[in-house]
């Protein structure tokens, strides 16, 4: 049985560093007891072997080996280029 990598959708917040850009995932989920539409939103740093990424992409990210202490994203592909 082939083990399934997770993946998620975002927006580059940085491409300040080599091989690395932030991506920022939001998600909305219901509060449990107001009823309210949350947003919350979560940083990952992914790598970007290219450096293809810019800032405002929207990008699908997906798990992977340790690159470093933070880094546990890839960048799988762009999905929308800024302009």
């Amino acid at each position: 049985m082939r083990e399934r990598r997770k993946h998620l959708i975002g927006i580059v917040t940085s491409d300040k560093m080599d091989k690395t850009v932030v991506v920022t995932v939001e998600r909305r989920y219901r509060h449990p007891l107001y009823q309210k539409v949350v947003r919350a939103a979560k940083k990952y740093m992914a790598h970007d072997e290219e450096n293809n990424c810019q800032m405002g992409d929207k990008v699908r990210i997906i798990e992977c080996r340790p690159y470093s202490r933070h880094k546990r994203w890839t960048v799988e592909e762009i999905l929308e280029r800024v302009e």
